[in-house]
């Protein structure tokens, strides 16, 4: 006889999808670790109207769809969810659950593991499996400076919360079919206590740093916040955006929201260009994902030089200057 085929479950967070796609990129990775573990991947939704969220989960790797669709649950109610959810997990009994650090799993997801008596690693930025199964939940940990490599032996589901970014979404695939499980509200949900009476939807840009294409990123060794802003002329040229790392946001040449790595965000942009940094983990740790890295360095043997497919041993400040001009000469040409 055999056992019960191990299963991975995604959690999906549509709400914000147009500018927040994590729940596509980890469905992307729980296909990744299911070829690896034998297991079924499986997107949990919970909501209104569902159908669109079915057919895209669907074609972006899911198996299996567990669909609570009912007009009670339009509007978001941490209480209702949590009911649900750790219903639907002690029925079920998955082995891994995957959620997506957002504002909603941030808050959703420390009060389902408590109510589930399991461990949950926060705001992942990588994931991997041991050699016997268990899955490897890679968070930052003292205060960003260090990598913990953390894994759940006793309890179940594993439990992790992972940044938007971390991953790479699989492509559509219309042709993908999964089992669709629709499945009724139960009879003895309570009254939520609190209520919402109604909400407004805060204008947000499509765009972001996190989804674009050439990034210029600037570290210390740029020298000055004066030589930090020249990285807008260059991200205009090139029709890109600014990143920065933690001791520029530190000294006030950048905002937080350009903040690049583990404390920030996670970029896959084709080509980032990386000027005056010497690619210390905290910052590194947010790169994974970039097709091509351009990096402008004094010292050949920093890290960030060793990373790059072009490293630039040359004054940084100087090395931008100098781009900058030569590009406007060219558009001007």
């Amino acid at each position: 006889m055999t056992g019960k085929r191990k299963s991975i479950w995604v959690f999906g967070d549509y709400r914000n999808y147009y500018q927040n796609r994590v729940t596509l990129q980890l469905l992307s990775k729980a296909v990744d670790l299911s070829r690896l573990l034998d297991a079924e991947v499986c997107a949990v939704v919970v909501g209104h109207d569902l159908e669109e969220w079915i057919m895209e989960y669907t074609a972006h790797g899911a198996d299996r769809i567990l669909a609570v669709d009912h007009p009670s649950l339009t509007s978001y109610s941490t209480e209702h969810y949590l009911i649900l959810m750790e219903k639907l997990v002690r029925e079920r009994d998955p082995d891994i659950l995957l959620i997506g650090a957002t504002d909603f799993g941030r808050e959703f997801a420390p009060r389902l593991a408590k109510r589930l008596h399991t461990g949950l690693s926060a705001d992942c930025v990588g994931l991997d499996l041991t050699p016997d199964g268990l899955l490897v939940q890679i968070a930052p940990s003292f205060g960003g400076n260090m990598l913990a490599e953390i894994v759940t032996e006793k309890h179940r589901p594993q439990m992790a919360t992972v940044r938007p970014g971390t991953f790479r979404e699989i492509p559509h695939n219309n042709e993908r079919t999964a089992v669709v499980e629709r499945l009724p509200l139960p009879a003895q949900l309570p009254p939520a206590r609190v209520r919402q009476i109604q909400y407004e939807r805060a204008v947000q840009r499509e765009h972001t740093i996190e989804n674009a294409n050439v990034i210029v990123c600037g570290g210390r060794g740029l020298g000055n916040k004066n030589n930090f802003r020249k990285l807008d002329d260059l991200a205009k040229l090139l029709g890109g955006d600014v990143g920065a790392t933690r001791p520029v946001v530190y000294a006030g040449w950048a905002g937080h929201d350009v903040l690049i790595g583990q404390a920030g965000k996670h970029i896959k942009p084709k080509i980032l260009f990386s000027f005056g940094i010497s690619g210390a983990i905290q910052h590194t740790a947010g790169l994974g994902e970039a097709d091509f890295i351009v990096a402008v360095n004094k010292n050949p043997q920093a890290t960030m030089m060793r990373m790059a497919d072009v490293a630039v041993v040359a004054d940084a400040a100087d090395w931008l200057n100098h781009l900058v001009k030569e590009l406007r000469r060219r558009i001007r040409e």
